[in-house]
């Protein structure tokens, strides 16, 4: 085939005031709201966005909790670029390519305890639903295929396939597909009290109590009929909820005592969020599994994973003589882009001792967030690592308003990307933000929050 020579079309080559924007089906968006008053995104680097009318905006959010090195990383974008012109793709099943196995090798050596084999998938959705079936999987090998029932949490978010709809709980997520849920699922309550934990710093002090409701949960359909219990260390897309102390702990105790698998989504407190590789080094509690995503790739290219036990492995490979072990897998697993993207992100980590920035960072972090108490409106503060939420209380009749119209004048005022969810924002920044940008970041978020009504 004859070479051709095609000019890249970039942001920068769009006429924006002609493009249209009724083609794009957008996700997880009030399309027509959006649509007549776009915020639209052309260029990025380091902390920062550059908006389409050529604003420098700040990111308070990491992109949505992923970019933890910062935007558009030299040796991250080099890796791409180099990959991409020697192996665009390789297919894997029944065929693999020495980056996917590298890559393993290196999270295996940075994840905890027991945790020591890697199934690629490419998000966090699909990251949930490959560790669910994996967990169902192992059970049917190890001849107890009546453990069916997976226990999930309300308010938690697990992403958006079936499985992980069913065993999160935002009830906005379900309700147009409720009729089609997994069937046995069941939820432990929330941790979410503020009023015994509200502005706690850290790890609030009250609530172990609530990991209990797991045994009743056990009690109620009996031990050996549940496959695996999965949450959020730090429930984060429902307002970053923070698990109080000696919740995760009694957790992995009463999952160890009944034989109940233990799943810890760490999508977004995976790769230094909390001062820590994942939330299960921060807590000092190992699971069976684990999914991430976002953080892996720094968000430069989409890739997730499931971090699995080695008895876990061992036992869904062993179980069949000879063929496939595991129906299960994507046309991207281990992507090569992905891979070298993922790569070069962990060098980065590891040069920059990012992990270890987050935690010297965290106690600084935390005071400028908790300096918002007592502005107007705002009735709880949670933080943890490098994350906060500051809850809002809502306007009468219209939940997440006044949140929504803090995130909207803070983009378009003051050139400061924060996130919210309900009436809750959400400030998470890549993990090189510098102190004057936490203090820009927060006091931007106080100066509108004076402005509102």
């Amino acid at each position: 085939m004859s070479a051709t020579s095609v000019a890249p079309l970039s942001a920068l080559d769009i006429d924006v005031g002609s493009l249209s924007l009724e083609e794009l089906w957008m996700p997880f968006t009030a399309n027509r709201a959006f649509k007549r008053a776009p915020r639209l995104l052309s260029e990025a680097k380091g902390m920062y966005y550059i908006a389409t009318d050529g604003r420098r905006i700040l990111d308070g959010t990491a992109g949505l909790w992923c970019v933890n090195a910062g935007h558009c990383r030299e040796p991250i974008v080099r890796a791409i670029a180099e990959q991409a012109a020697r192996m665009d793709y390789a297919p894997g099943f029944q065929m693999g390519h020495p980056l996917e196995f590298e890559l393993a090798s290196r999270l295996a050596e940075l994840l905890p305890g027991d945790l020591d084999h890697v199934f690629f998938s490419n998000s966090g959705s699909e990251a949930v639903d490959s560790a669910l079936k994996i967990a169902l999987a192992y059970w049917q090998a190890k001849g107890e295929p009546g453990r069916t029932k997976l226990i999930g949490r309300l308010r938690a978010y697990h992403g958006v396939g079936f499985g992980g709809i069913s065993v999160g709980g935002i009830d906005t997520n379900k309700k147009q597909f409720a009729s089609q849920l997994l069937p046995n699922v069941d939820h432990l309550p929330h941790t979410h009290d503020p009023s015994r934990n509200a502005f706690s710093r850290g790890q609030p002090e009250h609530g172990r109590e609530l990991a209990d409701a797991l045994e009743a949960t056990i009690a109620k359909h009996g031990a050996s009929t549940i496959a695996a219990v999965i949450i959020e260390p730090v429930a984060g897309s429902t307002g970053v909820l923070i698990p109080p102390k000696g919740y995760l702990e009694r957790l992995r105790e009463i999952c160890t005592n009944h034989g109940i698998l233990l799943i810890f989504d760490e999508v977004i407190t995976g790769f230094g969020r909390l001062g820590a590789p994942f939330a299960a080094d921060a807590f000092g509690v190992i699971p069976d599994l684990m999914t991430v995503a976002k953080g892996i790739t720094n968000a430069s290219v989409p890739m997730g994973a499931v971090f699995v036990r080695r008895e876990l492995y061992d036992t869904v490979v062993n179980a069949t003589e000879a063929g496939i072990e595991f129906f299960h897998g994507y046309t991207y697993s281990g992507h090569p882009l992905a891979c070298a993207a993922a790569l070069a992100t962990l060098g980065v980590y590891r040069e920059e001792g990012l992990f270890e920035r987050a935690a010297s960072l965290a106690p600084y972090w935390e005071e400028a967030v908790h300096s918002l108490q007592g502005a107007p409106h705002v009735v709880d503060i949670r933080n943890l690592g490098v994350v906060a939420g500051i809850e809002l209380a809502s306007r009468p009749g219209k939940p997440g308003a006044r949140a929504f119209e803090v995130f909207t004048r803070c983009f378009s005022d003051e050139n400061v990307l924060i996130r919210t969810t309900g009436d809750i924002i959400a400030l998470s920044p890549p993990l090189i933000v510098e102190k004057e940008q936490i203090d820009e970041i927060v006091g931007t978020v106080d100066k509108m929050l004076r402005r509102v009504d």
